[in-house]
């Protein structure tokens, strides 16, 4: 929905708003806008409105929802809040608001299908809402309502569809009666930081970390003098930098009411240029695992920890930069390492034991955007740089939208050019993604054909979808898995570039969970027409490559369940 009328949302403007009605007021004049008049206590009754202060005072379902610092409407944050196969990522907050009284509900929203809405408003059926479908821009959503006579709360939410693409919220407003709840305070610039220091650096990047500043809401990181970052935390990686070559770094504290002064200088020099030695070869039934960069509840493991059945073990996730195409990567603290050495070592040990270490793009932070000549050439670039520093033999692309065919597979060709032939390439598309040959990610997996390794599409999260003979099957049964597959070959994927990407426990994905028992008989009906539900492929497919599974660290969580039913059945296979 269009509208043209907007309403004040940002302290500064309503508090000038509020003082010009007052005067007004004062004088005996009455401000009509619109439908109604506006009165001098109409205020945003909304706490936290830009979300300049990350989830403060709003509370989003399964943890859906993060403060993130872009896409914004305005400001420094805005909520990013992303949908699973069961929860609409619906994300609240209790508003005080007066009796008999009519407020304007307004957002400005963008990306997968948003919602916005109040309810408990005392009239009628207490509810009011409107939405919008896909935007790839940022678009203003807005309603009315009226309070009942004894509503002094509200609840406004926003959510998402299930399933589908994440969607994000700046500037909330509901403008109307001051309801008595509080108002965000008008900010003022913020001190300037201190305690900036440097970390180990790489060939091509230096970490960062600062000391906090009281009112900021994000902070402006300065290469030689030059803007290199703005971030909303204390600390971050600046990447694109030229081996063994010394920077000058600085940082200011910002919020929407200005910038600080710029910190002291902190020098530090980049590493020396290394190269990466081939990976081992990939066997030809292979066991995919994805390993857990972050602490979400499952078991945390080291690489040395992986179990001896995953073959390609996907490091989740690089994280992406403001330049278009970038990757880097940041080791999390939370998984338990204390050095970058050690987990540098633990990759070495086990590509020594013949496993391929893989750095995987997507994800929450990592969904990159690659649709020109120069951020396909960044993400080459800076994907090698990873594999130069970590030791990774190949990439996972995992990207859950905006993949653009033509520039994906140049990046993907310049790495390849970069990394040489024993390079392993892998993806993990939905089943969306994944149902035509005319579906952008099956159009790069196509183009990418004479050097890739391994489709494992995410056959979870996902709902009822078609098999290659016309049918619609339900997720989590043996046939959903083989039909689905077949459209993959007979679009013109090799079998051996065919794998199944299952859950590893109940709690590894919203939906979708089967059993490994399942996940085996799929593969026999595929490679052996055996343990075939009521699809049964024209032929066999031996040369089958093998099976995924989210994440190695949910299948320790459940006693290596997975790992154990499945690995050895993919090993044995033809």
């Amino acid at each position: 929905m269009h509208v043209d009328r907007t309403t004040p949302r940002r302290p500064a403007a309503r508090r000038w708003l509020g003082g010009a009605l007052a005067l007004a007021v004062g004088s005996g004049l009455a401000l009509v806008g619109g439908t109604g008049t506006a009165l001098a206590a109409d205020v945003n009754n909304a706490r936290n409105a830009g979300f300049e202060n990350g989830l403060a005072n709003w509370s989003c379902s399964a943890g859906s929802g993060t403060a993130v610092a872009s896409p914004v409407h305005t400001g420094a944050g805005a909520l990013k809040a992303t949908p699973a196969g069961l929860d609409n990522a619906k994300c609240v907050q209790t508003v005080a608001v007066k009796p008999n009284s009519t407020y304007t509900l307004s957002a400005w929203v963008q990306g997968g299908y948003a919602y916005l809405g109040a309810s408990n408003t005392g009239t009628g059926s207490g509810s009011v809402s409107t939405w919008t479908p896909d935007s790839p821009s940022w678009k203003q959503l807005t309603t009315t309502f009226t309070t009942g006579a004894s509503t002094t709360s509200v609840e406004i939410y926003t959510h998402g569809w299930y399933g589908t693409a994440a969607y994000f919220v700046d500037d909330v407003s509901v403008f109307g009666p001051d309801g008595g709840g509080g108002q965000d305070p008008d900010p003022v610039v913020p001190a300037t930081p201190a305690g900036l220091a440097a970390g180990t650096p790489t060939t091509s990047a230096v970490p960062l970390s600062w000391n906090a500043v009281s009112g900021a809401t994000g902070y402006k990181v300065y290469r030689d003098g030059v803007p290199a970052a703005t971030v909303t935390g204390t600390s971050t990686t600046v990447t694109g930098l030229a081996a063994d070559t010394a920077y000058s770094f600085q940082v200011s504290a910002t919020n929407t009411a200005g910038e600080s002064a710029k910190s002291a200088a902190v020098s530090a020099r980049t590493a020396k240029t290394t190269t990466p030695g081939p990976g081992p070869s990939v066997p030809k039934h292979a066991v995919t695992g994805y390993w857990q960069n972050f602490d979400n509840g499952a078991a945390k493991q080291k690489i040395r920890d992986v179990q001896a059945a995953y073959d390609i073990i996907a490091v989740s996730f690089a994280d992406s930069t403001v330049t278009p195409g970038q990757i880097v990567f940041n080791l999390d603290p939370a998984v338990g390492y204390t050095s970058v050495a050690d987990f540098k070592a633990d990759i070495a040990a086990k590509k020594a034991a013949g496993k391929s270490v893989i750095i995987s793009v997507g994800g929450e932070k990592g969904n990159v955007t690659i649709n020109s000549d120069a951020s396909a050439t960044a993400f080459a670039n800076s994907a090698y740089a990873l594999f130069q520093e970590y030791g990774f033999n190949g990439v996972d692309i995992d990207l859950e939208h905006g993949i653009n065919s033509t520039y994906l597979t140049k990046a993907l060709r310049q790495l390849s050019a970069l990394a040489g032939p024993s390079m392993v390439l892998t993806m993990a598309p939905q089943t969306i993604d994944m149902q035509s040959t005319g579906t952008e990610y099956f159009k790069t997996a196509l183009a990418v054909k004479d050097i890739l390794t391994v489709v494992n599409t995410q056959y979870y999260n996902s709902g009822s979808m078609l098999g290659c003979d016309g049918k619609v099957y339900s997720q989590g049964s043996v046939d959903f898995l083989t039909a689905l597959a077949c459209i993959q070959i007979q679009g013109g994927l090799d079998p051996s570039q065919v794998g199944l990407g299952v859950p590893a426990s109940t709690r590894g994905a919203g939906s979708g969970y089967v059993a490994p028992s399942v996940v085996n008989s799929a593969l026999d009906c595929l490679t052996k027409l055996t343990g075939c539900g009521s699809f049964k492929p024209a032929q066999a497919w031996p040369t089958l490559r093998g099976a995924m599974t989210w994440s190695t660290n949910w299948d320790a969580t459940a006693g290596n369940a997975w790992s154990n039913a499945v690995g050895p059945h993919v090993h044995g296979l033809p």
